[in-house]
């Protein structure tokens, strides 16, 4: 069993900012994608930025304001946040496709973190 466990979240002012982060606990072998996403109510989740092996891609809406990050010692994942916008409140999530300890792959989301933006 994997568990992924979200912290960072709050309240922020109009170009202010956050750091998200996201740690793997449990039987793994590797992670392949890291990854974080938001959710308004009514909509969609939708994907914020990806991180692989190489560098990170971001969603339009926040590209040149959000940094991911991995650390693969800690099976961690973080998000940066600048410049904040009333827009970007949301559930935030991380996602992680990894591998476990037998070989098999998984798509594990943690708990979810709310972020406002407001003055």
């Amino acid at each position: 069993q994997v568990h992924l466990v979200e912290s960072g979240g709050g309240l922020a002012q109009p170009g202010g900012s956050l750091r998200l982060s996201c740690g793997a606990s449990g039987y793994i072998r590797s992670i392949e994608t890291m990854a974080w996403y938001r959710q308004t109510p009514g909509n969609r989740r939708e994907m914020v930025a990806v991180i692989g092996s190489g560098d990170g891609k971001y969603a339009d809406s926040v590209q040149g304001r959000f940094t991911i990050s991995r650390d693969d010692a800690k099976n961690s994942v973080y998000l940066q946040m600048n410049n904040l916008k009333s827009e970007d409140t949301a559930v935030y999530y991380c996602n992680m496709e990894l591998t476990g300890l037998g070989g098999s792959e998984y798509d594990y989301w943690g708990q979810g973190t709310q972020v406002t933006v407001s003055s």
